[in-house]
């Protein structure tokens, strides 16, 4: 099996010590133009795959980025980097409680960057028309089950009415196209995949289905117990007819299939079972300031520092724009989820953001 088949890809020149580009290039000739922001590590969930019961030890306040520092690395990404693409993420990123101040000077840069919020939606139905009104060009909603009680058992929260009432909200207020994101558990919430398509359908919702990966607090993550993307297909399989969709996959991390020879789609990421490794475009800020090239990476290199420096401002953005450029070229070919010596990220899915 080829490189290319494991999404892996191939490398080009592994002589060059660093990037003599303005973009975020890697070994690899792989390109970030999509960023991910975690704006803080705290969640208002627990859900069992992510974190325990009681919750984490939060990041300290003074190690976090403020509002005006995010969006100086942001608008540092956007002029000198290439960002396109801005995605605010979490822990919740609703318990944020500058996100609208944050959205709207992302929205402000020029070249503008499209501009998308990964959520659980609790509080999105009063906060939904501001987000909006500050640019929010899209979102992505993590709903494991629309069935109230399973859901309860995943996020130990009976919130469900509210997480559909933010769904709701969003289509009042114009954000769009509204995407779901789910994980299935065995024995847990599997046998309610093809209802949550049904409501998907119904609202006009763009379903993606995530095979659990190895980032949850206390590594209790094993292949063996996830619902791998074969699984998860063959349940669907079992009511819908589905076809591979005709667009081309690109960058994107979900293999797409039409439903029932209809308009709608539903979408497989399967980051463990078929690694799409080779065309990430994708590299993180988490919400203390460091950057991550890849999800499941070692490394991580802080930007904090360098911004908090009392040197001149212009050559100091300039500073953190090499600096992540370097970064970003020791990006490794491939996650090695299936690697006999993977080890587990250091932080938790909460402190990385999605």
């Amino acid at each position: 099996m080829s490189a290319v088949s494991l999404g892996i890809p191939t490398t080009r020149d592994l002589s060059v010590g660093r990037p003599d580009v303005a973009g975020l290039v890697d070994r690899f000739g792989r390109v970030a133009t999509d960023l991910r922001v975690s704006v803080t590590d705290r969640c208002n969930l627990r859900c069992t795959y992510c974190m325990p019961a009681g919750g984490l030890d939060w990041m300290p306040d003074a190690e976090l980025l403020s509002t005006t520092e995010m969006s100086r690395l942001i608008g540092i990404a956007v002029a000198h980097l290439g960002i396109e693409e801005i995605r605010f993420t979490g822990g919740e990123p609703l318990l944020f409680h500058g996100l609208e101040e944050l959205i709207g000077r992302a929205a402000d840069l020029v070249p503008r960057p499209q501009i998308s919020l990964t959520t659980n939606a609790l509080g999105l139905e009063r906060r939904a028309q501001a987000l909006a009104v500050a640019g929010l060009d899209r979102v992505n909603i993590s709903l494991d089950t629309v069935d109230r009680t399973a859901y309860a058992a995943i996020t130990r929260r009976d919130r469900l009415p509210a997480v559909l009432a933010g769904i709701d909200a969003c289509r009042t207020a114009g954000i769009g196209p509204i995407k779901v994101n789910a994980v299935l558990l065995r024995g847990v919430n599997d046998d309610g995949a093809c209802d949550l398509l049904r409501y998907c359908m119904d609202g006009d919702i763009e379903l993606r289905f995530i095979e659990q990966m190895p980032i949850d607090s206390d590594n209790a993550w094993a292949a063996q117990e996830m619902m791998t993307a074969e699984e998860i297909l063959a349940i669907l399989q079992s009511e819908f007819s589905l076809r591979p969709a005709s667009e081309p996959r690109g960058s994107a991390p979900a293999e797409l299939w039409t439903v029932d020879g209809s308009r709608h789609r539903v979408g497989v990421i399967a980051s463990v079972t078929r690694p799409f490794c080779g065309d990430c475009d994708r590299v993180r800020l988490t919400a203390d300031g460091s950057v991550r090239s890849c999800l499941f990476g070692a490394e991580e290199f802080d930007l904090r520092g360098l911004l908090r420096s009392s040197e001149p401002i212009e050559a100091v953005d300039l500073a953190i724009a090499q600096k992540w450029r370097e970064a970003m070229w020791r990006k490794q070919p491939g996650h090695g989820i299936n690697d006999p010596g993977f080890l587990h990220p250091t932080r938790p899915m909460s402190a990385i953001g999605g």
